[in-house]
């Protein structure tokens, strides 16, 4: 984002724009002086006050004041002589406009009325005649300390509209970096779901099948084998479909559309099923069937991970393992228990805080622990319809 740069103090090239303008005003102040007023052409004084009153414009920009106090004491001694009263016009309305621009408005006006009643006092003292043309370069100096003070507050307004632009700027990429951050925890979520619910059925139909290979080799139950080896292989394939089901949501264009691609309530007893291929003792029981499409998703896998944290810590391979979905006061109550050994001492993982995430993304609260007697139990309340 380009950075613009409002203070007229540091704009580029002011030195040098500076530097130009001393070289026009004083040009200006010359052919002033030479072809006004012949009868009051400067001295060797005169020009020298006149030429040396245009060098603190340099000043203009960082200290005005100090600008205006110099001019004042260069100009004044000038008109005081009886000069040329023209020629030190330009360079006084450049002071009276830097002043103008660069100070308070209140303070421009006492600033600016001051200098100009002393200088119109000197002219008035030194030539009664000059009255008229006195009163000329008031006028003059009055249009210019109003247009100064009109470039202001236009600048102010300019510097107000940019700002809000690039607040705006600043506000917009702070979204879209939350909203990356947003996507990058929901593919996570939606990977650790789905991988380690399947590695970990794999995991447990493999120990299945290696402890019927070693329990009797001499009389094999070849069909034990096989069908462990099949719900392997059946596990492989749920994966795979839930993995692709997963990248086309991730593909779709619109975020919001993507209800058709969901896992819902619907799939429970797929899960269900699953967990029992692998010797757990599961008991589903699923009281409603229409809810929010988000709110079944979020009910599935919280199920989907409870059952996985039961097969991996329940300590035994027929786990006994009890599911409840119902609706019930507006919210859609998703309870597992199982009679295991708890969550044991392992490294922590992801799966309670992915539940509670899944709970927080619809609106809802989750608690997980373990239980009084024996084993552990999660307990989800999902509102079915969010609040505004």
């Amino acid at each position: 984002m380009a950075v613009i740069n409002r203070d007229p103090r540091t704009a580029p090239h002011a030195t040098r724009n500076d530097l130009l303008l001393i070289l026009a005003v004083s040009t200006l102040a010359v052919v002033l002086a030479l072809v006004t007023d012949p009868a009051r052409r400067p001295d060797a004084l005169g020009w020298l006050l006149l030429l040396a009153a245009q060098i603190p414009i340099v000043w203009r920009r960082r200290h005005p004041l100090l600008m205006l106090v110099a001019e004042a004491a260069l100009v004044l001694p000038y008109h005081a002589l009886d000069n040329n009263h023209t020629a030190p016009l330009p360079v006084s309305l450049v002071a009276v406009y830097s002043i103008a621009v660069t100070c308070q408005p209140l303070y421009t006006l006492i600033t600016s009325g001051m200098a100009l009643g002393v200088a119109l006092s000197t002219m008035m003292v030194v030539n009664r005649q000059q009255a008229a043309e006195a009163l000329q370069t008031a006028g003059w100096a009055v249009a210019v300390v109003f247009l100064g003070i009109t470039v202001r507050f236009y600048r102010q307004y300019v510097a107000a509209v940019v700002e809000r632009a690039e607040h705006a700027e600043r506000t917009r990429e702070q979204e879209a970096r939350r909203q990356v951050a947003e996507e990058r925890l929901r593919i996570a979520r939606d990977l650790h779901d789905l991988l380690a619910h399947s590695i970990t059925l794999i995991g447990v139909q493999t120990s299945v099948a290696a402890h019927i290979l070693h329990a009797n080799p001499e009389r094999l139950d070849r069909q034990a084998v096989a069908q462990s080896l099949d719900d392997i292989a059946g596990t492989c394939r749920t994966a795979r479909g839930e993995l692709r089901t997963t990248l086309e949501v991730l593909r779709a264009h619109d975020v919001h559309d993507d209800r058709g691609l969901l896992p819902d309530l619907h799939g429970l007893e797929g899960v269900a099923n699953a967990a029992r291929s692998s010797g757990a003792e599961v008991d589903l029981t699923v009281t409603t069937d229409e809810v929010p499409p988000a709110v079944g998703a979020a009910a599935y896998r919280i199920v989907q991970e409870a059952l996985t944290n039961a097969l991996r810590h329940g300590g035994r391979q027929n786990v006994g393992i009890r599911i409840e979905v119902r609706a019930a006061e507006g919210a859609l109550r998703v309870t597992v228990t199982d009679d295991g050994i708890g969550t044991g001492g392992g490294t922590p993982g992801f799966g309670l805080v992915g539940m509670r995430e899944r709970a927080r993304s619809v609106g809802g609260t989750l608690d997980a622990g373990t239980r009084p007697s024996k084993g552990f139990e999660v307990h989800a309340v999902l509102p079915l319809e969010r609040s505004p």
